[in-house]
């Protein structure tokens, strides 16, 4: 995979949740059954969202709803074959996709 392809961020509420587990687990399950690329879910350390909440992993303020971060790269068509899917499993949060020009997509060491 090189050139023209777009990036799927999804950014959401650790606690945000799909039946009984985390939603963020959910989407990356879905992600892998549609064959994208690569996904990483990241989690902040500090963010606020629409409502100003500001969330925190500072001791003092200790959170249980950091800002979760999932990010998918794969090839146009495979990306917005996704979305519609990835908009019925985020009810809160924010969804974005963007052109990206990949460079180099190397294998994974196993």
């Amino acid at each position: 995979m090189q050139g023209k392809c777009k990036m799927l961020k999804i950014n959401i509420s650790e606690d945000s949740k799909y039946k009984k587990h985390n939603l963020y687990h959910e989407i990356v399950h879905r992600l892998k059954e549609f064959g994208i690329a690569g996904v990483t879910v990241m989690r902040g350390i500090e963010g606020y969202g629409t409502a100003k909440v500001l969330h925190s992993s500072r001791i003092l303020e200790i959170s249980q709803s950091l800002p979760i971060i999932i990010e998918a790269v794969d090839e146009v068509e495979k990306i917005d074959n996704v979305i519609p899917v990835i908009e019925e499993l985020v009810n809160e949060g924010l969804i974005l996709v963007t052109d990206v020009n990949v460079i180099k997509h190397g294998k994974e060491k196993l």
